[in-house]
């Protein structure tokens, strides 16, 4: 039996210059034997468990899914809570002065930062 070659006839000078690299044969496919035939209980089988495989993938990617969710949910309000606490832990000082803004020093006008008035009564 004869092995399957390419051409034996020489070839040119590949344009990227690599001498030793093989011809590839294009559109390579494995075909199946005339002696490994399936019945159809085994088709049957093999389509059982590809369904079986199948489901099992997705449920655990909806478990990754649901897990990421209830992660990003709970950072949300980690945050939520970390932002309303922080506010009510906050020492407000109304500046009734505006004139006092213009003496100020660069500094301490950026710690400055401006507020709805009407939230401080509440």
């Amino acid at each position: 039996m004869e092995e399957n070659k390419p051409d034996t006839q020489p070839r040119g000078m590949p344009k990227s210059g690599r001498f030793w690299k093989d011809q590839k044969s294009r559109f390579a496919t494995v075909k199946k034997s005339p002696g490994l035939k399936t019945t159809f209980v085994e088709k049957q089988k093999f389509r059982e468990d590809l369904k079986r495989i199948k489901s099992l993938s997705r449920e655990l990617l909806e478990q990754r899914n649901a897990a990421k969710e209830a992660k990003k949910q709970k950072r949300k309000e980690n945050i939520q809570r970390r932002k309303e606490n922080e506010s009510k832990a906050e020492i407000l000082q109304v500046i009734k002065n505006p004139a006092k803004l213009k003496r100020m020093k660069k500094k301490a006008l950026k710690q400055i930062q401006k507020r709805d008035t009407l939230n401080l009564k509440t």
